[in-house]
């Protein structure tokens, strides 16, 4: 896919990719070797049926190719933009052995965004069960057990506690990435299969435990929405700001748009951001559009971020210092951030992680002169929800404990996504959703 270009794209938050033409799309997927054992499919942690999709773009059968996208995915458009497909479906291709591997990706966007124009077919819904599911939260893990459930002829509600459905769909992934009208889109396919949706609603305060569980089955899918920090002293000071925070202030509550809107946010002439991951990219990007001269900083070399390899590449293009193997020890400033004392630092042993362990080296201390910092180091569960029910067993860092199913200490409780696993992957939180959907499915079929 061509990329609009960098000087152009870091003034606006429109989508940096432009997506295949009909005609790439199809020449794309007449590469396609049609394996008899593909391993793209296990490879696509919701289990899409990719050679099948594939075959239709090939033959030029477009709405033939959405329908069976959406036979294991109500939410293509998404996926093909924020999955990590180079270490997924498309890692495992066969091709990618001796050529470039199938762009299952961008195929899987092209027939999605051109569905969308097209009108959408929506998949067949099973006769009602007269059963009532609840689901918490409306992130990818919660669209995507509504929907299942949905489809399976249940009654479901979606309680979401933000003022728009989406979760980090819609709070986390910056516009450029993720074009807001995507999203919604979707989500209202799946609103349309019957799913009800109630925005504002805070279980709790909102819509009481109790009542929550007089539902015949739950799911939770809040996510991972609890910042971590680094513990170093100046974290208090004006100007320091969370990925979550920062992000959510610009992609969900406009505050790029201020006064317009009604959220600030401040623009930092110049920004650190920690981090090293596809957060602490969407945050160096989202404030360099905003004019910033900004860095990132990461402990350890970029061979190993977490992040996506076109993120990175992207990022550098619109002109973002990558200060690696390099370690913030102290914010400095009095009430308002004026920089940020690091630390050199060497790479040793392999860590638990499988990656090189980061060392400081004695002396080499330096200061960078920022206004604004941005820390993206990582998440983890919100411990609102959970706390509040009674018998919900939680591990040690706060997601809720599940078997393989997605079934909690709480018979008819199911969870899936960040809140289960930690913070990972969209379409690895739509899989656990999947799995706890087929679950919850089971159970209310006595099977």
């Amino acid at each position: 896919m061509s990329d609009r270009p960098a000087d152009v794209r870091i003034h606006d938050f429109k989508e940096v990719d432009s997506g295949l033409s009909a005609a790439e799309a199809i020449a794309e997927a007449e590469r396609c070797l049609q394996c008899k054992k593909p391993f793209c499919i296990k490879g696509c942690p919701v289990c899409i049926d990719i050679p099948a999709f594939i075959r239709e773009v090939a033959d030029g059968n477009f709405p033939a190719a959405a329908r069976a996208l959406k036979e294991q995915n109500m939410l293509p458009a998404i996926c093909g933009r924020v999955c990590p497909q180079e270490t997924q479906c498309e890692g495992v291709c066969i091709l990618g052995n001796k050529e470039t591997a199938i762009r299952i990706g961008a195929i899987e966007r092209f027939v999605a965004d051109r569905e969308r124009e097209n009108g959408a077919e929506l998949p067949e819904v099973a006769r009602p069960t007269g059963k009532r599911v609840a689901v918490v939260g409306s992130g990818p893990a919660g669209l995507t057990a509504a929907a299942e459930l949905a489809r399976a002829g249940h009654a479901v509600t979606i309680f979401e506690s933000l003022h728009e459905a989406g979760g980090v769909l819609a709070y986390g992934i910056p516009a450029f990435r993720l074009p807001k009208d995507v999203v919604n889109a979707e989500i209202d396919q799946v609103l349309a299969l019957g799913v009800r949706l109630k925005k504002n609603h805070l279980v709790g305060r909102s819509v009481s435990v109790d009542e929550l569980l007089g539902y015949d089955a739950v799911f939770l899918g809040t996510g991972a929405g609890l910042p971590a920090f680094m513990c170093i002293p100046g974290e208090n000071l004006n100007g320091v700001y969370s990925a979550n925070e920062f992000l959510t202030r610009v992609n969900l509550m406009r505050a790029d748009a201020f006064p317009e809107s009604d959220t600030p946010v401040l623009h930092g002439a110049r920004v650190a951001v920690i981090g090293g991951g596809n957060v602490a990219m969407d945050a160096a990007r989202v404030a360099r559009r905003q004019g910033a001269k900004v860095s990132l900083i990461y402990r350890r070399g970029e061979e190993e971020m977490p992040a996506r390899r076109a993120e990175v590449l992207h990022a550098k293009e619109e002109g973002i210092e990558f200060l690696t193997c390099t370690n913030p020890i102290r914010i400095l400033g009095e009430q308002h951030v004026t920089g940020v004392e690091c630390v050199k630092m060497s790479l040793c042993g392999i860590d638990a992680s499988g990656r090189r362990s980061p060392e400081p080296i004695e002396g080499s201390e330096f200061t960078l002169d920022v206004d604004m910092v941005v820390q993206a180091i990582g998440t983890s569960p919100n411990p609102l929800l959970v706390s509040l029910i009674p018998g919900l067993e939680r591990a040690r860092k706060g997601n809720v404990v599940v078997d393989e199913n997605g079934r909690t200490s709480i018979p008819h409780v199911y969870a899936g996504g960040d809140i289960a696993t930690g913070a990972a992957t969209v379409i690895e939180a739509m899989g656990s959703a999947k799995r706890a959907a087929a679950a919850i499915n089971a159970m209310l079929k006595g099977e």
